[in-house]
């Protein structure tokens, strides 16, 4: 859950399954002149659409921190048993679809709690913290299976497709939790499977009036590209219990806001 405290005092929540629907935009329309289209295009946008299924059961029932009575921001949910059960179930539910979309899943939920990998240098802010110690048997046999499951595909092309997931993710990230990118990047980004002809690239994300962001350089198909994300606003940010808090979180009036990609 994306949580964001406003100046008024009122709440705006963001579930993560609708931040991966906006990352599924993105990916959808990836791809012009400049910069490769994804392939294989169905499954790489199933996985960037639906890369967060593994919160949908928290989100049916989201926490508040009992000592501030303020709800909990994704970064602080507990990884315990039941959130990692969770995941765990994501990943499979999407590999019995589609192999290459559940193996991309695996990869981008192991990755959050190794750094992504390195494939980016910036932004770092949104990797996953606090991390248990008794998670480590999670990451080392969904790794494993990982490394079985890469000997069917081309390895350097399912290591771009990696790359441009976090490109995604990121991108709908800052846009679910500012209302001002200034000054704000991703790097680097792929253009073309084949980095010999094109080398990755410095992308550049700056608001220039409400929820209008100039990227640069562009990779969308459409010029604009409007992309439209779904979020929750409570009245207040603070619950005496949590209780109040869920009944406020489901009558919450649910909006639509568009975002304008120049």
């Amino acid at each position: 859950m994306i949580v964001r405290e406003q100046p008024d005092g009122s709440l705006v929540m963001i579930c993560q399954t609708d931040h991966a629907k906006l990352s599924g935009q993105l990916a959808a329309h990836w791809g012009n002149t400049q910069f490769d289209k994804p392939r294989p295009y169905d499954s790489v946008v199933r996985a960037a659409t639906f890369h967060d299924s593994g919160w949908y059961g928290y989100e049916t029932g989201p926490s508040i921190n009992p000592e501030t009575g303020k709800t909990l921001n994704f970064l602080q949910v507990p990884w315990g048993p039941v959130q990692r059960r969770a995941f765990q179930w994501a990943i499979d539910w999407m590999t019995d679809l589609d192999p290459y979309s559940g193996l991309l899943l695996s990869r981008h939920r192991t990755g959050l709690q190794r750094g992504r990998y390195g494939v980016l240098t910036h932004p770092t802010f949104y990797n996953t913290q606090n991390i248990p110690d008794d998670n480590i048997d999670f990451l080392n046999s969904n790794e494993e299976k990982q490394q079985q499951a890469l000997k069917n595909y081309d390895a350097s092309e399912f290591a771009t497709n990696y790359r441009l997931f976090q490109t995604w993710d990121l991108l709908s990230l800052e846009l679910c939790n500012k209302d001002i990118l200034k000054g704000d990047f991703i790097e680097p980004v792929p253009i073309s499977y084949d980095e010999s002809k094109s080398a990755p690239v410095k992308m550049s994300l700056t608001t220039l009036e409400p929820r209008t962001v100039e990227v640069t350089p562009y990779p969308f198909v459409i010029r604009p590209l409007n992309v439209h994300l779904t979020r929750r606003r409570l009245p207040i940010s603070t619950f005496p219990d949590l209780a109040t808090f869920r009944q406020a979180y489901y009558q919450a009036p649910i909006e639509t806001v568009t975002f304008k990609l120049i």
